[in-house]
């Protein structure tokens, strides 16, 4: 795999391969793909605002924020991004990365859905959901050029992508579809898990155990 694309340079430290084969482990191709893009567009922002961020943990960010969503990292109960986070943490922890990168990588994947937070907190976290964003949805498609989107797709081919990912997504949190409560994740579930009902959160004002 070339070190660049699109002029963006993929880190190749040591602890960027190490955790690039993890997500090649637990991952397939859709999540390769997907999350490599996200670091691109990411990245490529980051250099249009001419922003100071530490791309070695950007890159990281997006190669585990997704993880959570694979069998080898999802937990029975925490939101998927929760998982990914820390999954995350176990590994940075494991190779003496100080607590404060760690926290800068938790908060990236664990934040990374969050819409309306997550752009203002740190440059590694606000550009990873600008990629995240950038790629699932085309937000803000305007402002990467057709060629630079048509090199990073040529490197990580998107091959049905759209469809692809709503069913990862929800073969990630199926079997915990609560964790999506307030979530742009409830929608995954209202239009792939059969009875789902999503919970309504004036519902659960109105009917609390409160007498008034």
């Amino acid at each position: 795999m070339t070190n660049f694309i699109a002029d963006i340079k993929i880190p190749d430290s040591k602890l960027a391969v190490e955790a690039a084969e993890l997500l090649r482990e637990h991952g397939d191709d859709l999540l390769w793909n997907h999350s490599n893009r996200v670091y691109l567009f990411a990245a490529m922002r980051g250099s249009q605002n001419q922003m100071k961020y530490d791309a070695e943990l950007l890159y990281i960010s997006s190669l585990f924020h997704d993880i959570g969503l694979t069998p080898a990292f999802r937990s029975p109960d925490k939101r998927f991004e929760v998982d990914g986070a820390n999954a995350a943490r176990d590994f940075l922890k494991s190779r003496g990365v100080p607590e404060e990168s760690i926290r800068l990588v938790w908060d990236a994947v664990a934040l990374h859905t969050t819409i309306g937070i997550v752009e203002y907190k740190e440059p590694e976290a606000a550009l990873m959901n600008f990629g995240v964003g950038y790629d699932v949805v085309g937000k803000n498609f305007e402002l990467i050029s057709a060629e630079a989107r048509q090199q990073v797709v040529e490197a990580f081919p998107r091959n049905g992508f759209k469809r692809n990912i709503l069913h990862a997504f929800m073969e990630g949190f199926k079997h915990k579809p609560e964790t999506t409560y307030g979530t742009i994740n409830a929608d995954v579930c209202e239009l792939l898990l059969p009875g789902y009902k999503r919970p309504n959160f004036c519902h659960h004002v109105l009917h609390s155990k409160w007498e008034e």
